[in-house]
């Protein structure tokens, strides 16, 4: 076993797949201690709503990834006669996951290791794949198995440069076309990491493409896994940032086996404004904004407190500390609260290149998150920036927001450990997802401006983030989450429910579909294999077998 736990020969990306999950026995004991809640779900199920009581358990008693699917779900596999009449050529790479690709034989090479079988029909997909000249590289899915335990499916993500530089998803069986490789000096012990790397460099990213099916099975052999690999995934990321022009960037190696890209930053530092919205609640936004102060390491930055109509005298004692102190300025924002429009019109008076939306239930943990955060919010081609937000009960809350889930979006990892790795290292890597909330949301402001800010008209309460982001990236900016930015976020701590309030839920929802329909159906980040109605990356689609492409919702 690892240090911390995985199992020896396991790559970091399926760290996910070693940590502890409780047994049904031990769920249902965690949810008896909250007898009301737990009779309410059963009334539930029992009066047919089993969904609607799934998410109900899950909620109560926390996510847990329930993968495994039956030994059946293995397929056939397809024998080298029907790769080479597919005109595919297999590559197996050397224990010391060295392989070298000649320049004569058939027009696809299919990069595999020891221990893996190629499922039946793969090779007919990737040849049809392999028809559109502009696809230079395609990794599929795989079901991964540890001697005699259950399959595990490994669904992969469309492909994310940044996610790959973080944590190496793509591995083991990759297919490529022959002339885009052949003669290249392929990186040891990170093939197909490299190669994806040079293909996206050469031909542009589109050329590199993910084919939600499974193409192979079985185990890794010795590769993808230890020191040496991670070095080699260093080396070949390094090559790959030297490319870009981004040769100054630091590559850290995290205690986990994902990699850290820091980049540089401007000297002076620029001024972050930090922007978050109240309504008394002083025994909310005290910690918010003591934290802002005392535990967030940014030396630039200025807090901006946008006041709906406080009237509890502390809270206005505090104001008036703050700004004597010259600790946060207080800019009156009356009327009903409309979070979009508060945001605007405080983000309008703030002075800083960048701008942190928090909400006043949101506390920083580690020092460095503004700085991770800014890091990438400064990049050309990246528009809004997430984090990793924790629950009041230890659990994640936000890990990016997944498009066409639960029926619309939801939170990535919802109700999963705070402190795991998430699926494929999801959780604790930099990747980009479709969208992430605007509790703690950084962007620059030339960027926030360009897109318009949040639209106050359509989205007064909520999807106002979804929407931005979506305008963002619709615009040519991607949306990033980090995973290495942590804070704690009590959600909702500081709103109440109502009848006007579902009314204008019911509303904003409507206006997301109008606007945003097709992009809803299925989220380009996250594998149409999971079920869509439970917490993502939870469990797998009803009826799914991963033999064919699954069907969005």
């Amino acid at each position: 076993m690892k240090a911390d736990g995985a199992p020896d020969g396991w790559p970091d990306a399926l760290r996910f797949a070693a940590e502890p999950v409780p047994g049904r026995l031990a769920r249902v004991a965690r949810a008896l201690r909250s007898p009301r809640q737990a009779l309410a779900i059963l009334l539930t199920r029992l009066a047919g709503r089993r969904l609607r009581a799934a998410q109900r358990f899950i909620a109560l008693v926390g996510a847990h990834h329930d993968l495994h699917g039956p030994g059946s779900l293995a397929p056939p596999s397809d024998p080298p006669a029907v790769l080479a009449a597919a005109g595919i050529e297999r590559v197996e790479v050397g224990r010391k996951g060295t392989v070298r690709i000649a320049s004569e034989g058939g027009p696809i090479v299919l990069l595999s290791v020891e221990g893996q079988s190629i499922a039946e029909g793969a090779g007919a997909a990737i040849a049809a794949a392999f028809a559109d000249p502009a696809l230079h590289a395609l990794y599929g899915d795989a079901l991964f198995r540890a001697e005699r335990g259950p399959w595990l499916p490994l669904l992969r993500p469309a492909f994310d440069r940044d996610y790959l530089h973080a944590v190496d998803y793509l591995g083991p069986v990759i297919a490529l076309r022959r002339s885009s490789v052949a003669g290249i000096a392929i990186a040891d012990r990170a093939p197909a990491l490299d190669l994806a790397l040079r293909i996206a460099d050469r031909f542009g990213p589109g050329a590199v493409r993910h084919l939600p099916q499974i193409l192979s099975f079985g185990g890794f052999g010795g590769a993808g896994h230890g020191a040496a690999t991670r070095s080699a995934r260093c080396a070949a990321i390094r090559q790959d940032l030297d490319r870009a022009g981004e040769g100054s960037t630091s590559i850290v190696i995290e205690e986990d086996g994902v990699i850290r890209l820091d980049r540089p930053l401007p000297e002076p530092r620029p001024l972050v404004s930090l922007i978050v919205p109240t309504r008394d609640r002083l025994d909310l936004l005290r910690p918010c904004i003591e934290s802002l102060r005392h535990r967030t390491d940014w030396p630039a930055k200025e807090i901006l407190i946008c006041d709906n109509g406080s009237r509890d005298p502390a809270t206005l004692a505090y104001f008036r500390t703050l700004e004597a102190e010259g600790a946060a300025r207080v800019v009156a924002c009356p009327g009903p609260f409309d979070f979009a429009a508060i945001n605007n019109r405080v983000a309008a008076q703030a002075r800083g290149r960048l701008l942190a939306f928090i909400n006043n239930d949101v506390e920083a943990e580690a020092p460095d998150w503004l700085e991770r955060m800014v890091r990438e919010a400064l990049r050309p081609d990246v528009g809004a920036v997430g984090a990793r937000l924790i629950d009041g009960a230890g659990r994640i809350q936000h890990g990016g927001i997944v498009l066409g889930t639960g029926g619309l979006a939801t939170h990535g990892h919802r109700h999963f450990p705070g402190d795991a790795a998430g699926y494929l290292g999801a959780l604790r890597a930099t990747r980009s997802v479709s969208a992430v909330t605007a509790a703690c949301l950084v962007v620059e402001a030339d960027k926030f401006s360009r897109a318009g800010g949040f639209d106050a008209a359509a989205f007064a309460i909520d999807f106002n983030d979804v929407d931005l982001c979506l305008r963002l990236n619709a615009l040519g900016l991607r949306t990033l989450y980090v995973g290495g930015a942590v804070l704690h976020h009590r959600e909702s701590a500081s709103r109440r429910p109502s009848p006007e309030a579902a009314a204008r839920h019911r509303a904003e929802v409507e206006a997301l579909k109008r606007r945003w329909g097709p992009l809803l159906a299925q989220d380009p980040h996250y594998h149409p294999g999971f079920d869509p109605d439970l917490s993502t990356y939870l469990r797998l689609r009803r009826g799914w077998t991963g033999r064919g492409p699954a069907t969005p919702r």
